[in-house]
């Protein structure tokens, strides 16, 4: 899903902008951001997804339809101008890396391959490692991985371990935020606000302003004599979290830190209310929207809009804080949401894996939790006195703010554009 595919969106926007004509291939079911859609460099060709084969076992079905995939996809890439590089994201790996392959040797175009994740330790998730399925995944990305002409990861740990485990060598690109990802002006915040006030209950005011001239949401005020905005008193706190609502993330943790948060609001404890965002699309979402109306908050909002992708980055900068629950299936990847919420200056508290250590500093830019009881406490602490600028909620923020990382662009040009120039 392009729209879905930000990092790949962001590939096509840096070889846009160097003057390289760059054809989109995927499915179109989610909107790619406007800088996309408007650049006269990029085209984008749409696939459509196949639905399932409803007859047979299950893996008849998956083995019908990785078939079908398969014939799609090449039809539709030899129909294309021919290129001189295929890059393409891993996963999803399964028919893609074998097709892009078999098309590269007829074009003679080299392959690229973006190492996000293993597809098969995602569907190991599902039906465990030692199932036949993700053996036969586990080969095949290892053998059309080492066909690659080149290969990019998102951290060092992946880096090493395609190398030692698969003879694959790869070069470092870590995630980084568009230049779009950066602190949303109070003005903006009031407009975003009123304009998700319309569909999205928590973001309305609950109070009338003393001013008839006010234009107020859950947060903010505007004075309509003189166009000043201001955050309202005795304001809930915006938290964040963004999802793909699959195996890899368990929003149970989220909301069972929310219920010790609430119990502690009723017992005396000096805190603000909560309205949580939970962002995104994805297979798990109806089930965990199930559980969220069990829950009888008094204290706590919780939404889970889909946004456009222009205002996802306005709600990252106007958040107070991120919440992470990505949990690696191979231990070696990043999640993206939280580079997107350090480019917006917001501080992050995500859940423990084995090398988040290379994007996330505990107790320097976020707090990093192995469960819902150290959570809530790190919720309780980082909103206690809310929202006086004293404590460690607002130090992380100005060490964010401090640290000035590179950004996608320059990133990318002093990593990936070497190869191209090399190449020419």
């Amino acid at each position: 899903d392009l729209g879905r595919s930000p990092r790949m969106q962001y590939h096509a926007l840096s070889l846009a902008r160097h003057g390289r004509g760059v054809t989109l291939l995927g499915y179109l079911q989610t909107k790619p951001h406007s800088d996309v859609l408007g650049n006269e460099n990029i085209r984008i060709v749409p696939i459509s997804d196949l639905k399932a084969l409803q007859v047979g076992p299950k893996i008849f079905q998956y083995v019908v339809k990785v078939i079908a995939q398969a014939m799609q996809l090449l039809y539709t890439m030899l129909t294309i101008d021919q290129p001189s590089y295929v890059l393409l994201q891993n996963p999803p790996g399964l028919p893609s890396i074998a097709v892009a392959w078999v098309a590269c040797l007829v074009w003679r175009s080299k392959l690229i391959i973006d190492w996000h994740n293993y597809g098969y330790t995602i569907m190991s998730l599902i039906h465990g490692r030692n199932h036949l399925l993700v053996q036969i995944a586990k080969w095949y990305e290892e053998l059309f991985g080492r066909l690659s002409d080149y290969n990019f990861c998102v951290t060092n740990a992946m880096k090493d371990h395609l190398w030692e485990k698969c003879n694959i060598k790869a070069v470092t690109l870590y995630d980084k935020p568009a230049s779009y990802f950066k602190e949303t002006p109070l003005e903006l915040q009031h407009q975003l606000y009123m304009k998700l006030a319309k569909v999205y209950e928590p973001f309305k005011a609950h109070t009338e302003s003393v001013n008839s001239s006010a234009e107020r949401s859950a947060f903010t005020e505007m004075d309509h004599k003189n166009g000043c905005v201001i955050k309202t008193r005795g304001r809930p706190a915006l938290l964040i979290s963004s999802t793909s609502w699959t195996e890899d993330e368990d929003f149970s943790v989220l909301l069972k830190a929310l219920e010790d948060y609430e119990r502690c609001i009723n017992e005396g404890v000096k805190l603000p209310s909560l309205v949580c965002v939970i962002t995104g699309k994805g297979p798990l979402k109806e089930y965990y929207n199930q559980l969220i109306d069990k829950l009888y908050f008094k204290h706590i909002q919780i939404c889970t809009p889909w946004l456009e992708a222009e205002d996802y980055p306005l709600l990252l900068g106007s958040a107070d804080l991120g919440v992470c629950l990505h949990k690696s299936s191979s231990g070696l990847d990043l999640p993206m949401k939280v580079v997107d919420m350090f480019g917006c200056c917001l501080p992050v508290c995500a859940i423990h894996f084995e090398c988040l250590h290379e994007l996330v500093k505990h107790n320097e830019n976020g707090l990093i939790f192995r469960d819902s009881n150290e959570l809530a406490e790190q919720l309780k602490m980082l909103f206690l006195e809310f929202p006086t600028l004293e404590g460690k909620l607002h130090n992380f923020r100005r060490n964010l703010r401090a640290s000035r990382q590179l950004r996608w662009d320059e990133s990318w040009d002093q990593t990936v554009l070497p190869l191209f120039r090399q190449n020419e």
